[in-house]
């Protein structure tokens, strides 16, 4: 009985505590995607990106890989703190398209201070769902610069030019559209290369906010809408963490190929190189070293828009160099080769090139400099070589000192740098020489050396330089 009361109240029990578990799981269910979407959000991430310095085809590969990182990883939103010049509006193009097509918001910011949205960094910021700028900052400067076919800047076709400006103006007034921003400003921006201040541009509608740091930023954006390809999102950015994505070793590596200036320095070194080697055969490593640096000089020239006859009158300076080793021309080949590359290195990107596209005039003056030295330095070795006296061979005997060893009538034997060769004196008739008399080699004929009586300052130098170490152990009946 007692055991049969106990087992019905353990059953009790048992459908009280599943009827417990199952109210429960009633009232939580609800709560479970606010739940889910809060730990999503918390662990959502912020991704923060860098656009410093040139816009090159590097860079709008690097921007496309953070979109995608970002978007793989369902980030918030991806922050691209920028600084540039701008660069080659290709390039800009496919930064834009990328911005356009992204499922992540993203956000421009103009940042440190200091810093500037030039030329195609405008249209980047127009092209953002939110814009921003640390103060001290700006924005502007943004008309397109014509590029020939031959890489030369500037047209002096107005149609051509009226083209591009009015296909670049449309381009940017669609971003201000689509974007909410100011279109005139952004005209004038192409047109007349205006450029205004952080305070301005939040106050004529050119760009969302200003934000002292980026932590401020993220906080000032959260609630914001934005309007995806997918649709209108709103930021959530109470609750984050930043994922800072650098460029890569091989993207940092590539974009600073991109610059003229380096493009420029290789190409003058690898010259410099190859002149070395054509000039001194056999070293090698002048030749090697050379001819990897103008293949990877016209390989970061390829990302640039190039005169090349700039780089024609740059290579055509090395020749004169070269041939100034080979044909006297008192300095005429060299002068011509200075000029050569001076005017090569002003033409190989011009003055009106896409901003931050310039090669510094002092580096090249600097490296013209050197090339100028190095070519006097060169020729100076060459020229010296072959004004001094012979160092090997019979040729160097001629004007040499040595002593008799057996008497000179005419006929004799006479001791020079430690050997003994028959002599005969010159000239004929002259009065016979005695033993340890100093004669001075006039010829060498075969094995047979003509000779006179040494002259005092000749024998005054002999006495100088002391007894050859050499050790000549004369044959019987060689010496007197």
């Amino acid at each position: 009985m007692l055991q049969t009361m106990n087992l019905q109240l353990i059953r009790t029990l048992h459908k009280r505590h599943l009827r417990i578990i199952f109210f429960l799981i009633v009232a939580i269910l609800p709560l479970a995607p606010l739940l889910a979407g809060f730990a999503q959000t918390a662990d959502r991430e912020v991704v923060v990106g860098h656009i410093e310095g040139t816009i090159t085809p590097v860079m709008a590969r690097y921007v496309d890989r953070v979109i995608k990182e970002a978007e793989k990883d369902d980030a918030i939103a991806v922050v691209f703190e920028m600084d540039t010049p701008g660069g080659l509006s290709s390039a800009m193009d496919d930064i834009i398209r990328d911005i356009l097509e992204s499922d992540v918001p993203v956000v421009v910011y103009v940042t440190p201070r200091g810093a500037r949205a030039a030329s195609a960094g405008v249209y980047i910021s127009y092209a953002a769902h939110v814009s921003a700028m640390a103060p001290g900052t700006n924005i502007g400067s943004a008309s397109p610069i014509m590029i020939g076919a031959d890489g030369s800047t500037g047209s002096t076709d107005d149609t051509l030019e009226r083209k591009i400006t009015n296909d670049a103006v449309a381009q940017i007034k669609n971003l201000a559209e689509l974007r909410g921003r100011n279109a005139e400003w952004a005209e004038s921006a192409v047109r007349d290369a205006v450029n205004i201040t952080a305070d301005e541009a939040v106050a004529l509608g050119v760009i969302d906010l200003t934000a002292p740091d980026l932590d401020s930023l993220i906080a000032m954006i959260d609630g914001r809408t934005v309007q995806l390809e997918s649709g209108a999102e709103v930021l959530e950015t109470s609750s984050y963490s930043t994922d800072d994505v650098d460029m890569s070793l091989a993207e940092q590596l590539l974009q600073l190929l991109a610059d003229p200036t380096i493009a420029y320095l290789l190409i003058s070194l690898g010259l410099l190189g190859i002149y070395v080697e054509l000039s001194s055969p056999g070293i090698t490593f002048p030749g090697i070293f050379g001819t990897i640096s103008v293949i990877i000089g016209l390989f970061s020239l390829g990302t640039v828009p190039v005169n090349w006859t700039g780089i024609l009158l740059m290579v055509f300076a090395f020749i004169l160099f070269a041939a100034e080793i080979y044909v006297p021309s008192f300095g005429t080949l060299t002068i011509g080769g200075v000029v050569s590359f001076v005017i090569g290195s002003y033409l190989l990107l011009g003055e009106d090139a896409p901003p931050g596209y310039e090669i510094g005039r002092p580096v090249i003056w600097a490296v013209t400099g050197c090339m100028v030295a190095f070519s006097l330095f060169l020729g100076a070795s060459v020229l010296k070589t072959r004004l001094s006296p012979p160092v090997t061979g019979k040729e160097m005997l001629i004007g040499s000192t040595g002593i008799v060893r057996q008497s000179l009538d005419p006929d004799g034997v006479v001791l020079v740098f430690g050997e003994l060769w028959s002599a005969r004196l010159e000239p004929t008739g002259s009065k016979p020489l005695p033993v340890d008399q100093i004669v001075t080699v006039t010829r060498v004929h075969g094995l047979r050396i003509g000779v006179r009586a040494a002259t005092e300052v000749e024998i005054a130098h002999h006495e100088m330089e002391g007894p050859d170490p050499r050790l000549v152990i004369p044959g019987p009946g060689v010496l007197a």
